[in-house]
């Protein structure tokens, strides 16, 4: 995951599956292959949309922020060209 957006100060608990994200160290995981509950490429936040994350590897564990499960952003609709 990267952090995209998240408050100033001391910052909430996130975790994948029950289990706390830490910093990573070494080569990215091998690419998940299955149905995925955290997609690559897509960004997931609060209730409060005051922490944004992008997913750079997906995996079956659902995000949560201080114990909430976080959802998928929406993507903006573009605007018509004519």
């Amino acid at each position: 995951m990267i952090v995209v957006r998240a408050p100033a100060g001391e910052g909430p608990d996130i975790a994948c599956g029950g289990a706390p994200l830490i910093p990573a160290e070494g080569p990215p995981p091998p690419p998940f292959k299955g149905e995925a509950a955290t997609q690559i490429g897509k960004r997931y936040v609060n209730a409060a949309e005051t922490v944004e994350l992008l997913c750079t590897a997906s995996g079956t564990g659902e995000l949560t922020c201080d114990g909430s499960p976080m959802t998928r952003k929406a993507a903006k609709p573009l605007p018509a060209s004519d």
